[in-house]
């Protein structure tokens, strides 16, 4: 198993479930829901292992806020990544992630 975190200008990202912000377990992705001007800065992503007893950090990646109110290459749309099939014992708790993203 990997464990993904994010580095927002050096410093460990702290998510709230419920918040804006969300890190994939399954993928590692970062999302925002919302960007705000406070968002503006470098992101780097440190993957874990366990296993391997090791982190690898990525390249900081900027995020710049556009003043034009251009989405970008972003159209409206559902992304929904379910596995084929998901097992899970009676009475535990399964999580599955879908997210909207676009306007």
């Amino acid at each position: 198993g990997l464990s993904y975190t994010w580095i927002f200008n050096n410093n460990t990202l702290y998510l709230q479930e419920d918040s804006r912000r969300f890190v994939s377990q399954e993928t590692g992705n970062l999302y925002l829901a919302k960007v705000e001007p406070w968002d503006v800065g470098n992101y780097t992503c440190a993957v874990a292992s366990a296993e391997a007893q090791r982190q690898v950090w990525g390249p900081p990646t900027a995020l710049t806020l556009r003043s034009d109110g251009v989405m970008g290459e972003y159209e409206p749309k559902i992304e929904v990544r379910f596995p084929e099939t998901t097992y899970a014992a009676k009475g535990s708790t399964v999580r599955l992630e879908c997210f909207a993203l676009g306007k």
